[in-house]
């Protein structure tokens, strides 16, 4: 795919897709509920389907009509053994959280992935669980991985690693343990899976101390289920804001944004560094929190953003490295050490792809150093996305401010935003 200049500005209203995130967990979470869901608004791409074929594999009814599926949940502990290896692509959230709730079924499981998901560390999950008494066997620490049947016990878990992933997993072991199970989140992170959780009647306790958060789950509580209305994706909504930002004579709207405050930092980011966004029409849905932005072209500052950005943010800095290409003074980002095993290594890939297009940029220490220039020379349009999403939609976004870019495995944007290329060519983007 190539992604072209823009010359007259993007402008106008995308149409952005559910949240990933919560698209994933709006399958799971209903699945397992004692009665029938209505999910309006649900992303359908690559990795979601994913999850969803998995449900319909353990014998859950799920009906698709358009933007809306019905589920009909068989509780706790009425799935059934999938007659195969359950398939799961490229999708991280898949793996992690269905690793956590097969432990504590009563048949045995087998999740596979693709290559990518398969080269993906697993023991950040299967060891906590393991403390659970889960019986987990892997493929040296990666995908396939077998579960077997175990009956788990409640523990009191310290969280080493900051990822919503793995504290997700370990909520949903925890449902099906009879007795009292502690998990201490010493690190923010995203937090959709205990909202949801205790709207649909989980009997789950919270307890926030300044950074640190103590969640305690009594297992064994039929779920309640609860229709819900998913907001869109502020991850893929980021990359139309970016595009908005850098390119001149740009105004976008984008509507019904999810703005929960454990994921925001990139709108904080990008504040810091003096972008035009305006958050207006703030509501809640579903006890999430919702917003409509407006963006308009700005001249872009560098900054310095602390490790914590990176508990906020960690899939946007793919992105926002692409819109410190272009502000009046460095960027530092710093503690970017979890960019290194997500969907590809995204932290190198950030640093030779930008090289590529002629940035001058360097990383050390998993720190990332930008020095922005006003006029780049494209040194080689090849970008190398490892078949990584975000990877690809933000050099494609790069490619609107200094032109044609060759973008290998653009099909890998269909995990998350299949009609990506169509909006932005809406906005006034000139992708082929």
């Amino acid at each position: 795919m190539i992604s072209d200049i823009i010359k007259e500005g993007i402008n106008g209203v995308p149409s952005i897709p559910g949240d990933k995130s919560i698209s994933h967990r709006s399958i799971i979470i209903p699945s397992i509920s004692n009665g029938i869901c209505e999910v309006n608004n649900i992303l359908k791409s690559d990795d979601v389907l994913h999850t969803l074929n998995a449900f319909k594999a353990m014998g859950v009814n799920i009906e698709d009509h358009k933007k809306k599926i019905i589920i009909r949940g068989r509780g706790l502990n009425s799935l059934k053994e999938s007659n195969n290896a359950i398939y799961l692509g490229n999708s991280g959230t898949s793996a992690r959280l269905l690793t956590g709730l097969l432990s504590s079924q009563k048949f045995k499981s087998v999740l596979t992935g693709d290559n990518s998901l398969s080269s993906r560390p697993m023991k950040r999950i299967t060891d906590p669980l393991s403390e659970m008494n889960a019986k987990i066997y892997s493929t040296n620490g990666s995908l396939p991985i077998t579960i077997e049947s175990s009956k788990l016990k409640p523990a009191k878990i310290n969280l080493t690693i900051p990822s919503a992933q793995i504290k997700s997993g370990l909520l949903l072991a925890a449902l099906n343990i009879e007795g009292e199970t502690h998990i201490i989140e010493n690190k923010t992170t995203r937090d959709h899976t205990e909202i949801m959780l205790e709207s649909f009647g989980a009997n789950i306790e919270i307890q926030k101390l300044e950074n640190r958060k103590i969640i305690k789950v009594f297992g064994q509580k039929e779920l309640v289920p609860n229709n819900i209305d998913i907001p869109n994706d502020l991850s893929s909504s980021a990359f139309f804001i970016v595009s908005a930002l850098i390119n001149n004579n740009s105004n976008i709207t984008l509507k019904n944004i999810n703005n929960n405050p454990t994921r925001n930092g990139i709108i904080l980011a990008l504040k810091k560094m003096g972008a035009k966004i305006k958050l207006f029409n703030n509501r809640t849905n579903n006890d999430e929190s919702i917003c409509d932005i407006e963006v308009v072209s700005s001249n872009l500052n560098g900054c310095e953003l602390g490790p914590e950005f990176a508990d906020l943010m960690i899939d946007e800095y793919p992105i926002l490295a692409v819109a410190a290409s272009f502000a009046d003074s460095p960027s530092v980002f710093r503690g970017l050490k979890e960019l290194r095993v997500k969907e590809s290594d995204r932290l190198n890939l950030i640093l030779k792809n930008l090289q590529n297009c002629g940035v001058n940029c360097k990383s050390k220490n998993d720190d990332l150093f930008i020095y922005p220039s006003k006029n780049y020379q494209i040194k080689n349009n090849l970008i190398k996305t490892d078949f990584d999403h975000r990877i690809a939609m933000a050099f494609c976004v790069m490619g609107t401010k200094i032109g044609p870019l060759n973008i290998q495995d653009e099909t890998s944007i269909n995990t998350s935003f299949p009609t990506f290329k169509n909006e932005l060519n809406n906005l006034g983007g000139k992708i082929s």
